[in-house]
């Protein structure tokens, strides 16, 4: 996996943190997600729903506080927004 300048800079201080520690930046790194993705993504909004193995392109229908339903498929499915990337 490729990573950047900025995340490289950072992987020094990853390798001295505590196991909870991690977990206490895991847990940020999903705030921000978030507050990236209520910023960005609105109801008719094109956007990819990352999962581990895949991106898969749908159309948020609505957006909750935590979640936004996609249609993805024909499908309607309830998404946290933490999954979400702009298209």
């Amino acid at each position: 996996m490729y990573y950047s300048q900025k995340v490289m800079g950072l992987l020094g201080q990853l390798e001295k943190m505590s196991t909870e520690e991690l977990n206490q930046v895991k847990g940020m790194v999903n705030e921000v997600k978030v507050h990236n993705a209520k910023q960005f993504i609105k109801v008719g909004s094109k956007v990819f729903v990352v999962q581990k193995t895949k991106k898969t392109l749908g159309v948020v229908t609505k957006v909750k506080v935590k979640n936004a339903l996609v249609k993805m498929n024909s499908k309607l499915y309830n998404v946290p927004l933490a999954m979400l990337e702009a298209a």
